[in-house]
C-alpha cells in the first residue's frame, strides 16, 4: 500500500539534516522531509529524523543505485518500518553519465534494483524512482508507488501524471527563494541550478518539455530560471507550488536557498495555509 503524502515537503542534507530541523518542518505543517545529496544505504538519517519526531514521512531523495548496495538498503529499511510503520519512502535513481563510473544501462539497473528490494520484501509502494523519461516513468507506474523529479516544472510534472496515471506519487521537486528583487533573485537561482543543468539528464528533459538551446545556455533564460527556483515573498512562492499541484503533483519538495532555510520553509508554510 502506497503512503499518503500531503502537499508539502522539505529537502534537507542527508549528511547535515538534524533531529530539530526535522521537527521544526513537522511543526510547521510539511507532511514530509526528502533527504538529499545520495544518502547512505544504511539509512541511518532517516531513522535519526523519525526517532525525532511523531507524524512525519521521511524518504530519501535519492539513494544512488550504482552506490548504495540494494540488500544493505532492504535491511535497512526493515530495521526502520519495524519501529516506524508507513513513515519511510525509499527514493531511489540511476544517477548521471556525468558524475557515475559504471553508468550505463539505466532502465535495467533500476530494474535489476527494484528486484532486488522486492526479493528481501521491501513493498512497492514504498519505493520511489527518480524518473524523468517517458521510460522510467512508466517502470514507476509498474514497479513502484510514483516519481520523485528534480529540475522540473508544472508541464512536465502534467506528463508525468498522465503516464504514471492518478494513484501513483508524484513528486516534483523545487528551489525557493524569500527575496522580492527579481534581479537579485535570479542571480541566486542561477548560481543554484548552473551545476545541473549541465548534466544531460536534465537538459534533455527540458528540452522534451519545450525548453530551447537559448534557454539552456548560461546564462540561461528568466522563463527557465523562474520556472526552476520559485521566488519572490511568501505568496508568490505559494502560488507556484499551488500551480504544481494543479498540474497533478501529490507533493512538492521544496529546497529552501538562503542563510535561513528552516525559517524560508515556515514562510512558506504559513503562506500555503492563509492563500
Amino acid at each position: 500500500m502506497t503512503i499518503a503524502l500531503g502537499p508539502l515537503g522539505a529537502y534537507l542534507t542527508a549528511a547535515e539534516a538534524t533531529a530539530a530541523d526535522a521537527v521544526a518542518l513537522e511543526e510547521a505543517g510539511y507532511d514530509a522531509v526528502w533527504l538529499a545529496a545520495s544518502p547512505s544505504a544504511d539509512l541511518l538519517a532517516a531513522g535519526r529524523l523519525l526517532d525525532a519526531t511523531s507524524r512525519i514521512v521521511v524518504g530519501t531523495s535519492v539513494l544512488n543505485v550504482w552506490q548504495a548496495d540494494a540488500d544493505k538498503v532492504a535491511d535497512a529499511y526493515h530495521r526502520i518500518a519495524e519501529k516506524h510503520a508507513g513513515r519511510l519512502l525509499v527514493g531511489i535513481g540511476a544517477g548521471h553519465r556525468e558524475i557515475d563510473a559504471g553508468y550505463a544501462s539505466p532502465l535495467a539497473k533500476i530494474a535489476s534494483y527494484l528486484d532486488t528490494l522486492t526479493a528481501a520484501g521491501v513493498p512497492a509502494g514504498h519505493v520511489l524512482l527518480a524518473a524523468l523519461g517517458p521510460k522510467m516513468l512508466r517502470l514507476a507506474a509498474d514497479r513502484a508507488a510514483g516519481t520523485l523529479t528534480l529540475q522540473v516544472t508544472p508541464e512536465h510534472t502534467r506528463r508525468a501524471r498522465e503516464i504514471v496515471g492518478p494513484d501513483k506519487l508524484v513528486v516534483p521537486g523545487h528551489g525557493v527563494l524569500l527575496d522580492t528583487d527579481a534581479g537579485r533573485a535570479r542571480a541566486t537561482a542561477r548560481a543554484a541550478v548552473r551545476p545541473m543543468l549541465g548534466i544531460a539528464n536534465y537538459a534533455d528533459n527540458l528540452r522534451r518539455i519545450g525548453y530551447t538551446d537559448e534557454d539552456l545556455t548560461g546564462p540561461f533564460s528568466d522563463r527557465l530560471v523562474d520556472a526552476l527556483v520559485l521566488h519572490g515573498d511568501a505568496p508568490a512562492v505559494a502560488t507556484g507550488i499551488r500551480a504544481e499541484l494543479t498540474a497533478g503533483a501529490s507533493q512538492v519538495g521544496l529546497h529552501a536557498l538562503g542563510d535561513d532555510p528552516i525559517g524560508v520553509l515556515r514562510a512558506v508554510a504559513r503562506a500555503m495555509r492563509v492563500s
